[in-house]
């Protein structure tokens, strides 16, 4: 593994453990050259799942891609970086295990909208408002339908 702070492939494992629900193993090196320490993560290759949108096309399924798209939704909200991975980490398992070639965007916005509504209900509606193209007010009323009546139970 070359340092990211040197360059050289010059390094010892210092620790090694389990790492995001024991999908990735987690290890610290140490640079032999410069000294520093820094982390890496070894996970499984996964299988390529394609994710078929709305009008066909068919594009790899990328993580970081819905990562992006929780920090967005989640900008502004007391929601840290670690439930993000959770919530990134979750869909990943629930699609690398349900899902053999493909899915559609469709139930991929639904498996994520399912993890997001239990951690924040601001950034659910952020999500959702992209994912479902609101077109205006009414479709964020309801949309809040069955938050408010959850909440009034």
């Amino acid at each position: 593994m070359k340092c990211p702070f040197c360059g050289l492939d010059n390094d010892k494992v210092i620790d090694s453990r389990g790492g995001e629900d024991g999908h990735a193993i987690r290890r610290r090196r140490r640079c032999l050259e410069c000294d520093r320490r820094f982390t890496t993560y070894e996970r499984v290759a996964e299988v390529d799942i394609k994710v078929v949108k709305k009008n066909g096309e068919r594009h790899p399924f990328r993580p970081d891609k819905l990562r992006i798209g929780l920090e967005r939704a989640c900008w502004k909200r007391p929601i840290s970086g670690r439930q993000i991975s959770d919530v990134v980490s979750k869909v990943e398992q629930i699609v690398y295990s349900n899902y053999e070639n493909e899915i559609d965007s469709q139930e991929l916005g639904k498996i994520v909208m399912d993890e997001l509504i239990n951690l924040d209900e601001v950034a659910y509606i952020r999500f959702a408002s992209v994912y479902r193209q609101f077109r205006g007010a009414t479709d964020f009323v309801d949309e809040l339908q069955p938050i408010l009546r959850r909440l009034s139970k």
